[in-house]
């Protein structure tokens, strides 16, 4: 497999890390590089780590989740992007408001995007490829994408307000609703 095929690859895997950071941007009212790098690494890493667990797992993991693999990002996307839903329709308030890159909801938003890559990884290994390249290139172009659209949706904040962060959250259960259709669900 060639290195434009792979960036094509991971392009493709990282368009819901993009439109997540986007959501968690917008969000966000920090006014430091620290969300952004954490939200961004941590996406990279699992985006990295998924097609190395399928790639080892084998079809025996792969086909386990695979009936429910969709259901488990729905189900995260779909709480993460309503508490942000219930957060942007609250008045401000004096007490911070939760960080979606720290914590349960970061570990939930990096499992619901990453989880196609196990398939990805399960795919190569029965191309009987190596998988630590092509697994580096999909976590560092998912990290530069994350980084991307998290300063996008910060933007986006600052144009348009707290109606951004309802948005937000709509887009990210858009994204679990798009992940059960492409399932046929």
């Amino acid at each position: 497999m060639n290195l434009i095929t792979i960036i094509l690859l991971a392009v493709g895997l990282g368009v819901d890390a993009f439109s997540v950071a986007i959501g968690i941007g917008s969000a966000n009212d920090r006014k430091s590089w620290a969300p952004v790098l954490r939200l961004a690494a941590a996406f990279g890493l699992f985006q990295f780590m998924m097609p190395v667990i399928g790639w080892l797992a084998g079809k025996t993991v792969v086909d386990m989740i695979a009936g429910y693999d969709h259901w488990v990002a729905f189900s995260l996307l779909a709480l993460v992007g309503g508490k942000m839903i219930w957060e942007g329709f609250e008045k401000e308030r004096s007490e911070e408001k939760a960080d979606q890159t720290r914590g349960w909801p970061l570990l939930m938003l990096s499992v619901a995007t990453s989880i196609d890559a196990l398939a990805v990884g399960f795919g190569f290994s029965v191309l009987k490829t190596t998988i630590l390249f092509p697994a580096a290139i999909i976590g560092i172009v998912c990290f530069m994408m994350t980084v991307t659209g998290m300063i996008f949706g910060n933007i986006l904040a600052k144009i348009f307000g707290k109606k951004v962060e309802i948005f937000g959250g709509l887009v990210l259960i858009a994204i679990g609703i798009k992940i059960l259709m492409d399932h046929g669900v």
